[in-house]
């Protein structure tokens, strides 16, 4: 129980790297260049992974590297930042909210996971907790990046069940260093194509670039997949309910934004929806040494008649 409660922790800093990257992207990083914005985090955030194994691919992992760097780096990066920049973080994490409920069902058929009444219970949970702290129904709401960020949260969790599955006897590091230099690949010469030069980047921006590659990509994508190779999918995917958490911490914490209750109550809500998602405990077996029952009496020989 010790070994699952440390891939707890360690899998929960993914999340709130990730609540963080909605606030950055959307206040450091040019809006009108969503591919080469992609490729930026992605690709140093590979090669310094790559650096780190030193090792580059073997059979099938291959084919596997480029389809999960499409799925979890080029087509989900791109649909992230422009959700980020279309959308208020509250609005973006709202919908990626769906993801816990999602992979749940995903697993069932991929990986034989079937999900618990306690994992589905804190999902619904989880998902009206974040309802409760971030829809206040102010403003408008933008289409375009609501469905932007519909669809990298289902192709996120296809991707990430994809990768628990595949991830077995693999190297974590290794498979997520190939995947991310992979989706980087793929998106460079289509941002070249279509946005043309890249983005003149400022101080700021850089720096920007240089947290979302290094640590909400490159330490948060490593400890995520670890994660899922040790915990259930559905364990690992409300524990990503810490993103919307973080996102209103981070308002409070940066914006001097005040807490209210309500979204104090829905924090509360999100916390029980992770902690029901927790792994089971395993059936505790008695050490105690059990008492030697006497062998029974021999018939005597009258009894025997």
């Amino acid at each position: 129980m010790e070994a699952n409660a440390r891939w707890v922790t360690l899998t929960a800093v993914a999340p709130v790297a990730w609540g963080t990257n909605y606030f950055v992207t959307h206040e450091y990083l040019p809006a009108d260049s969503p591919l080469y914005g992609a490729a930026l985090r992605a690709l140093p955030a590979g090669l310094v992974l790559l650096a780190l194994c030193r090792k580059l691919p073997r059979g099938a992992w291959w084919w596997r590297s480029a389809v999960l760097g499409l799925l979890n780096v080029s087509v989900f990066f791109v649909l992230v930042y422009v959700a980020s920049q279309l959308l208020p973080t509250s609005i973006a994490s709202t919908v990626m909210a769906m993801s816990p409920l999602t992979m749940m069902l995903i697993a069932w058929p991929l990986v034989a996971e079937r999900p618990g009444l306690a994992h589905l219970t804190g999902a619904a949970v989880g998902l009206g907790g974040v309802c409760l702290m971030l829809l206040t129904g102010d403003g408008g709401v933008n289409v375009p990046g609501v469905l932007a960020s519909a669809g990298a949260m289902l192709i996120s969790a296809f991707g990430h069940i994809l990768t628990k599955r595949w991830n077995a006897g693999t190297d974590v590091l290794a498979s997520t260093a190939w995947q991310l230099t992979a989706g980087a690949v793929f998106l460079l010469p289509v941002a070249a194509a279509v946005e043309g030069p890249p983005p003149a980047l400022s101080p700021s921006a850089l720096l920007a670039f240089g947290y979302v590659s290094l640590v909400a990509t490159a330490l948060a994508f490593t400890v995520w997949f670890a994660g899922l190779r040790h915990l259930p999918a559905a364990t690992v995917g409300l524990i990503g309910l810490l993103n919307p958490v973080t996102g209103v911490l981070l308002g409070t914490a940066v914006a001097g934004e005040a807490m209210t209750g309500r979204q104090l109550c829905g924090l509360a809500l999100v916390l029980i929806g992770v902690v029901l998602g927790r792994p089971a405990r395993p059936a505790r077996r008695d050490s105690r040494p059990r008492a030697l029952t006497p062998p029974a009496p021999e018939p005597s020989a009258c009894d025997r008649r």
